[in-house]
C-alpha cells in the first residue's frame, strides 16, 4: 500500500491543529495559577469618573465626564481593550455602551475563561440596527452555528444596556432589559454550554483591517478606510455581580465542568440568593453558517497575545475557495444579515495546514 508523506501529516495535524484556540494557559492541559475572584455583588464601575484599577487597558483607552471609557481606532493596528484584573464564576454583567460606527469595525463586550469558554456581544460598524450574541465552550471552532442578531436600533447613536445573566442552569442576553437570547445547557451544542470561571473584555478592533482574510473582511460589512476615521466606541459604565464567593477559584481537574471548580474562602453559587427569579422568554434564534473565520480583536490577550505569521493573518494572497472548499455565498442569517461567525483568538484552521501538508506529500513520498 502507498501512502505519502503528506498524508500522515494531515492526519496528525488535522487531530492536533483542530482543537488549537489561544488562552496563557489551558488549565485543561496543564496546571495553572488560580484565577483571581471578584467575588461580590451589585458593584458599578463608573467610567465617566475615570480609569478603574480593577481593569488593565491596552491600546488608546481614554476617559471623560460625558461617555465614560473611549475606545478608539485611529489608524491602521489600533484595537483597544480594557481587561477585568479578576474573573466571576457564574453572574451579571450589564454594559452601558454606545457602538463604534464606520465600515469594517467591530465593538465587543466579552466574558471569556482560561478554557476558552466564551460569552459574546458584538456590534458592527455598518450596522446601526442589530447586536449579534454568541457563545463558545472550551475553544471549539468546529462549528459556528451558534450566533445570532437581535434588533437593536441606533446601537451607534445613544448608549444601551447590555446584559448577561450566566448560572449553571441558563445563560440570558438583554437589550435595556428586554431579554432577546436564552441558552439552557440542553438547547447548548454537545459539550458547549460555557461554565467555568470568567474574566471581562470590551473593546474594539478592525475587522475590515485591509490585511484581514476577505471572508473577516466581508463579515464586518467592507474594508476599513481609516482616513475616515477615528472610529470610537464608548462604554459608560459596567456592573458586576459574582454569584460566586471567595479569594481565587481553580479547577480541581481536566473535566471543564462548574463542578469541578473550587473556591478559596468561598463558595461556588455562594451569591445564589441574588440571581433572578424568573427569565423573560426570548424569540426564536437564526443560526448562522458553518464557515471557519479567523478572530483576533477583543478575543486576544491584553500582554502576551501575538499574531501569528501565516495566512490569514499576514498581507498575502488567501487560498482560493476550491482549494479551502469554503466560499462567502450563503453568509446570511435570517435577517439577511451577512454573518459568518466568531470563535477563539487562534481559529482552527486545519484545512490550511492540510493542504500545505498535502503537498509536502509529492516532494517526499513515503512507501510503506
Amino acid at each position: 500500500m502507498q501512502f505519502t508523506l503528506g498524508v500522515v501529516f494531515t492526519l496528525l495535524l488535522v487531530v492536533l491543529v483542530s482543537a488549537q484556540t489561544y488562552t496563557s494557559c489551558n488549565p485543561l492541559q496543564k496546571s495553572c495559577p488560580a484565577d483571581p475572584a471578584f467575588g461580590k455583588t451589585g458593584q458599578t464601575f463608573d467610567f465617566t469618573s475615570g480609569a478603574s484599577s480593577a481593569f488593565t487597558a491596552t491600546g488608546s483607552v481614554t476617559f471623560d465626564s460625558t461617555n465614560g471609557a473611549a475606545f478608539t481606532i485611529a489608524k491602521q493596528g489600533d484595537g483597544p481593550l480594557i481587561q477585568s484584573n479578576w474573573y466571576i464564576m457564574f453572574g451579571r454583567v450589564e454594559y452601558t455602551i454606545k457602538s463604534a460606527p464606520g465600515t469594517g469595525i467591530v465593538s465587543s463586550a466579552v466574558l471569556q475563561s482560561d478554557d476558552l469558554d466564551e460569552i459574546d456581544w458584538e456590534w458592527l460598524g455598518v450596522d446601526n440596527d442589530k447586536a449579534q450574541t454568541n457563545y463558545f465552550g472550551k475553544g471549539d471552532t468546529s462549528t459556528y452555528s451558534r450566533g445570532a442578531f437581535s434588533d437593536n436600533a441606533g446601537n451607534h447613536e445613544a448608549f444601551h444596556t447590555y446584559s448577561v445573566d450566566w448560572t449553571s442552569e441558563e445563560i440570558v442576553w438583554a437589550i435595556d432589559g428586554k431579554t432577546v437570547r436564552v441558552l439552557t445547557p440542553s438547547t447548548a451544542d454537545t459539550n458547549q454550554y460555557p461554565q467555568t470561571p470568567m474574566m471581562i473584555k470590551v473593546g474594539v478592533w478592525a475587522g475590515g483591517d485591509p490585511n484581514n482574510a476577505k471572508g473577516t473582511i466581508q463579515w464586518a460589512g467592507g474594508e476599513t478606510d481609516y482616513s475616515k476615521g477615528p472610529f470610537v466606541m464608548y462604554m459608560k459604565s459596567l456592573s458586576v455581580t459574582d454569584y460566586s464567593t471567595g479569594s481565587s477559584y481553580s479547577y480541581s481537574d481536566k473535566s471543564g465542568t462548574w463542578q469541578s471548580i473550587v473556591s478559596d474562602g468561598g463558595k461556588i453559587n455562594g451569591n445564589s440568593a441574588v440571581e433572578p427569579a424568573s427569565t423573560q422568554s426570548a424569540p426564536s434564534v437564526t443560526a448562522t453558517v458553518d464557515i471557519p473565520i479567523p478572530w483576533s480583536g477583543t478575543h486576544k490577550e491584553t500582554s502576551s497575545w501575538t499574531t501569528p505569521d501565516v495566512w490569514p493573518w499576514v498581507s498575502t494572497d488567501s487560498p482560493s475557495a476550491s482549494s479551502t472548499g469554503f466560499t462567502t455565498s450563503g453568509w446570511e442569517s435570517g435577517s439577511g444579515h451577512v454573518q459568518p461567525p466568531d470563535g477563539g483568538s487562534l481559529i482552527y484552521i486545519p484545512v490550511y495546514v492540510s493542504s500545505i501538508s498535502f503537498l509536502v506529500g509529492f516532494v517526499f513520498p513515503l512507501w510503506l
